[in-house]
């Protein structure tokens, strides 16, 4: 698989069922979540904001796209939400690897540039280094509409994990589920 057809087969409306192991609180944690992942112009606002946040030329960049969250964690009282726009930049020489530019970070709600690498077995893998932790996340697709996603966030040396995840994420197939 391409690194353009994966950002494509992204893109949707995803229900997605989290466990997550804190290793630090010794807590097992339940998510229940949709995810929207909507495709962006290269000349939308907000990707153009974060391309003059991090001084990338616009022309260099591709499939950027808006990922928006809600669920509810069986460990939190409050409905989980959020938003951050990612615009990929291939490297020019290896277009399955490249940068991934976020406004906000995953372990870290921070603006946060990461690695990715496309495998000859069609796995993503991400990597990201934020200011106290790491994270690490792979996904790769079953088939079309069925996507696995396990992520590891780390200290910042690298040397300690403090989460551990697995997710199923199943795509919607009709517009208004929910």
């Amino acid at each position: 698989m391409e690194i353009t057809k994966f950002f494509e087969l992204s893109i949707g409306r995803w229900r997605s069922q989290r466990s997550a192991h804190h290793l630090a609180f010794a807590h097992f944690e339940e998510v229940l979540s949709n995810i929207d992942i909507e495709s962006l112009a290269t000349d939308d606002p907000a990707v153009l904001d974060i391309c003059k946040l991090y001084e990338i030329d616009p022309a260099t960049i591709t499939h950027p796209f808006r990922m928006t969250w809600e669920g509810q964690s069986d460990w939190e009282d409050k409905p989980l939400a959020g938003t951050t726009v990612l615009v990929p930049i291939p490297d020019l020489e290896n277009p399955s690897k490249g940068k991934l530019l976020r406004d906000k970070g995953y372990a870290e709600t921070i603006p946060a540039i990461a690695k990715y690498h496309l495998g000859d077995d069609g796995i993503f893998t991400l990597l990201t280094e934020y200011d106290l932790a790491a994270a690490e996340e792979r996904i790769w697709f079953a088939n079309p509409n069925l996507r696995f996603r396990v992520a590891m966030i780390k200290t910042s040396d690298g040397k300690g994990i403090t989460t551990a995840s697995f997710s199923s994420e199943i795509r919607s197939l009709s517009s208004s589920a929910s």
